[in-house]
């Protein structure tokens, strides 16, 4: 995720921002129900070759990558349906190359959200949307992107989009267009249009980006981009700062947790993950496995 990176992070504030206001009561009504929490996290990519040998078995086949990715992390940031929609025999092979209580969470298309910017792309949707539904269970949130040329005076095309996407997926949204967050009437009325459709605004926690860090949860599903600079001081200090945070949200009411983690070097994930999860499963007692390095086979003796 190159969006909001910066190369000199000396002067970022990486504290989150209060929540917003109206997070408190959209988590207080999902509290009255006794739904377990549960919480997702992942990469935007599964064919992670840096990891043979460690967290991958060394010398797999490229048709096992995905397999193998699921034994570390319980979901994926689908980034590959972006650029392309799936054929169905495509979906139904990630669908079963991965456990039950897997989660995918799809791109849109760009074609959708940035050739088109939602304007007529009603056969697109409709074409997208059979496709994973191939996924079945093993769905979780999608995701819109908009592009920051999307702004506030295109809420109409927003809502009309929304309005007609399938109820049965569920979808978050991401707003990158400065205008969201400085315009307080816009996001105020964004904010509450999500929220009415049960849409989630996708909260993307960026160096160069401080603004796009609302902190206004609009479902009790929060969805989560978090872009790293390796295993520097301050990405644990934002380790620690969200897993406190997501603590307070589930003892608030918060049902879903999807966090993607981009690391410029991938192999910085894995060890940042471990550390996030340890930290979250102190303050919250929610338990999700950590990845870690397999064994490996032993090469036999030439002797």
């Amino acid at each position: 995720m190159d969006f909001g990176r910066l190369s000199d992070l000396r002067y970022v504030d990486f504290r989150l921002p209060p929540d917003h206001p109206d997070t408190a009561g959209v988590l207080a009504r999902a509290a009255a129900t006794s739904v377990a929490p549960q919480l997702f996290i992942g990469c935007p990519i599964w064919t992670n070759k840096a990891w043979l040998g460690s967290y991958f078995p060394a010398g797999i086949r490229d048709a096992d990558y995905l397999h193998h990715y699921a034994r570390q992390f319980n979901s994926l940031e689908l980034n590959t349906t972006h650029y392309r929609i799936p054929d169905a025999p495509t979906v139904r092979k990630w669908r079963d190359a991965v456990p039950t209580d897997f989660r995918f969470c799809p791109k849109l298309p760009q074609v959708i959200s940035h050739d088109r910017a939602l304007y007529n792309v009603d056969d697109l949707t409709i074409s997208f949307c059979r496709s994973i539904r191939e996924l079945n269970e093993r769905l979780g949130w999608c995701f819109l992107q908009l592009p920051p040329t999307f702004g506030p005076e295109h809420l109409s095309r927003l809502e009309r989009y929304l309005l007609d996407f399938p109820s049965d997926i569920p979808l978050a949204v991401e707003l990158r267009h400065q205008g969201w967050y400085t315009d307080k009437v816009a996001f105020a009325a964004v904010a509450a249009m999500l929220e009415a459709l049960n849409k989630t605004l996708v909260l993307s926690d960026v160096a160069g980006r401080r603004d796009v860090l609302a902190m206004r949860l609009t479902t009790p599903s929060a969805f989560i981009r978090f872009n790293g600079h390796g295993l520097i001081s301050s990405d644990y200090q934002r380790a620690d700062i969200w897993a406190a945070r997501i603590a307070q949200w589930l003892q608030q009411g918060l049902q879903t947790v999807y966090f993607f983690v981009h690391q410029k070097d991938i192999m910085h994930t894995p060890l940042w993950t471990q550390y996030f999860l340890e930290k979250l499963h102190a303050l919250s007692g929610i338990t999700v496995p950590a990845p870690r390095i397999i064994p490996q086979p032993v090469q036999g003796s030439l002797f």
